[in-house]
């Protein structure tokens, strides 16, 4: 059996009302939501707490979920949905490095040159991404952090798939263009 057919399966169960089988696509799904959020808000709690939001806004839409696409399908347009609605409350649309955590990681490792230089890369990255616009954002995690397929991808959007492939290809040449300007700048500095 899929990974697909089984969380099918299970949602159709919570459908039914047996909602303990939530607690099983819990344990199947939110590391990847997490990914999404941070990814995308740069912050733990308000990531934890969307990851939250999501499944309790499955438990209470379940009976929208016929299975005419995939679980992960329907889980990401719930968590997309929990995101835009984050940042309305919040009135923003980037997210943001901690640097206190950052700060103690690095205190506590004897390789701190090698960590300062990653560290450095992945805070031009996520400042990269930050400049993206916000669909530009989503579609780039969606595709390489979530690993989505750009078919998942068309469904979850209701945009065809090659239009999926043109924007996330735009979508990553622009993320260059901001990585190399922002690692540009760092150098000058």
């Amino acid at each position: 059996m899929t990974s697909e057919s089984i969380d099918n399966q299970l949602m159709f169960r919570v459908k039914e009302g047996n909602l303990d089988q939530m607690g099983l696509l819990f344990d199947r799904h939110h590391r990847s939501l997490y990914g999404f959020f941070y990814h995308n808000t740069g912050l733990k709690n308000e990531s934890e707490d969307l990851v939250q939001t999501v499944f309790m806004n499955m438990i209470r839409s379940r009976a929208t979920f016929t299975g005419s696409h995939k679980f992960e399908t329907w889980m990401y347009t719930i968590a997309r949905n929990a995101l835009k609605d984050h940042y309305r409350k919040n009135k923003r649309s980037a997210g943001f490095v901690d640097a206190d955590e950052v700060t103690s990681q690095l205190k506590d490792s004897a390789e701190a040159d090698d960590k300062i230089h990653r560290k450095e890369e992945e805070r031009l990255l996520k400042k990269a991404l930050e400049l993206l616009n916000e669909t530009d954002r989503e579609l780039i995690i969606l595709s390489r952090y979530q690993e989505m397929k750009y078919q998942e991808i068309a469904v979850l959007m209701n945009l065809s798939e090659g239009a999926i492939k043109v924007r996330i290809h735009r979508a990553v040449k622009q993320l260059k263009e901001n990585y190399l300007q922002l690692s540009h700048k760092t150098i000058l500095s």
